[in-house]
């Protein structure tokens, strides 16, 4: 009898304390403006889904909106990126509010600001237009989104703008608010429903840090729909085209970077820190180990999505200090030696790439000695796009090895070859008393 009350009451307690629970983590209810909005903007968002063909299985799903009254819808390159690169295994649906389902055509892609373009059977109500006159946003005013968060249903949640992000390659506005996997495609709009942008992604080690693609590059993608004539046969030669244009882009804006070197005494390494590029220093030397490591790592803060196995238009740099007063020569040069080893340019399984061709020489630029190992592989889907790995470790002391690894992806043969040449010629270490 005792036992049966005893666990009454727990169960009660329990009770009681999953309602106080639900209680505290019970949402606001949306304002009056975001319920309007959503009212009047509802017929006019779609759920996007890539399917595959054989057995129509949902394999990816986003959001995206029609423009005006016509049939034309704005998405994120990303949520269409399985039909545009391989229309033989995935087709494109669209569900509306209404439950309404019907075929997706893609019109046109804008892989550098993650945009797409498609046709559907049923045309808008009217709601969102992308006229040439566009708002002009002020920090801290109110946002609003829309899409199909986590393939729950369609919603809307509301943020602040809070400028534009410089360590984007491209313009992005950063949204203090909840943009969801699912929400992809969907349009922001103003408290008066002009578009702002397109939701694209959210920061995953922050608390309601979102990012829109700005509104012009809508713009400019439907001027472009509106004067093509005719949609591409094959999408992956247009996103290979945009990605060479994107490392021409890049190369130009690094050799306009002046260099910055970091120290690692007694070394010099180049680096282009920028607000594309940022570094990072640790180091993990312990009383257990008979040597220490001090690290230095640098890579741009963005890379472009081409699919969910490829990003690209990127560069890292590490730079990596072993020493050892411990050790002894022979000891401390196989532990150089191991650690040089184990660094490669890629597998050679890897069906988006060839194989890795490298070159290992022994190299010296007036300033420092170094062992350097150049690895090279082309993307099969890209021709003319191509991955560098240098690899190099100084040969000027045996009780220190400053070990380098430079990464660059998504270039044409002669930039990769040209920033390996940059870090060669300007490698080196301070002046020996």
């Amino acid at each position: 009898m005792r036992f049966q009350l005893f666990l009454a009451l727990s169960l009660s307690c329990v009770c009681a304390a999953a309602a106080a629970a639900e209680e505290k983590v019970q949402l606001p209810a949306p304002s009056s403006s975001a319920q309007r909005l959503y009212s009047h903007a509802k017929a006019d968002i779609v759920q996007l889904r890539s399917l595959l063909r054989n057995g129509r299985t949902q394999s990816s799903v986003g959001s995206g909106f029609l423009i005006g009254t016509g049939n034309l819808a704005v998405t994120n390159y990303h949520v269409m990126s399985q039909i545009a690169l391989d229309p033989d295994t995935y087709v494109g649906e669209y569900v509306d509010t209404n439950g309404k389902r019907g075929e997706v055509k893609l019109l046109a892609v804008d892989v550098l600001h993650d945009l797409a373009v498609v046709s559907i059977d049923r045309k808008g109500g009217g709601f969102f237009n992308v006229p040439d006159q566009l708002p002009q946003l002020v920090q801290g005013q109110y946002l609003y989104s829309l899409g199909n968060p986590l393939d729950l249903g369609f919603a809307i949640s509301e943020g602040a703008y809070n400028g534009i992000v410089n360590r984007s390659f491209y313009d992005q506005l950063m949204f203090t608010g909840p943009i969801n996997s699912g929400m992809s495609g969907g349009p922001s709009v103003t408290v008066d429903g002009r578009v702002a942008g397109v939701n694209v992604s959210k920061r995953l080690d922050g608390e309601l840090v979102s990012f829109l693609v700005p509104v012009r590059f809508v713009r400019d993608l439907l001027k472009k729909v509106a004067g093509q004539k005719q949609v591409p046969e094959d999408f992956k030669l247009v996103v290979g085209q945009q990605l060479l244009e994107h490392q021409k882009t890049m190369m130009e804006r690094l050799e306009g970077t002046p260099l910055t070197f970091k120290e690692l005494k007694p070394y010099k390494m180049p680096v282009w820190e920028s607000d594309q590029v940022r570094c990072w220093g640790r180091s993990n030397s312990s009383q257990s180990k008979p040597y220490s490591i001090d690290q230095v790592n640098c890579a741009m803060e963005s890379a472009l999505f081409v699919s969910d196995r490829i990003q690209t238009g990127h560069i890292s740099i590490q730079h990596k200090l072993l020493q050892s007063s411990e050790l002894g020569v022979l000891r401390f040069s196989s532990l150089a030696s191991n650690s040089f080893k184990n660094q490669g340019g890629g597998g050679h399984k890897d069906t988006r790439y060839t194989a890795p061709k490298c070159v290992e020489q022994f190299v010296t630029n007036e300033k420092l000695p170094m062992r350097a190992a150049l690895c090279v592989r082309a993307y099969r889907k890209f021709p003319g796009l191509y991955d560098f790995t240098l690899h190099t470790a100084s040969t000027d002391s045996g009780e220190m090895s400053l070990q380098s690894r430079i990464e660059t992806s998504g270039v044409s043969y002669q930039s990769g070859l040209r920033i390996a040449r940059i870090f060669l010629e300007n490698a080196g270490r301070e002046s020996k008393q």
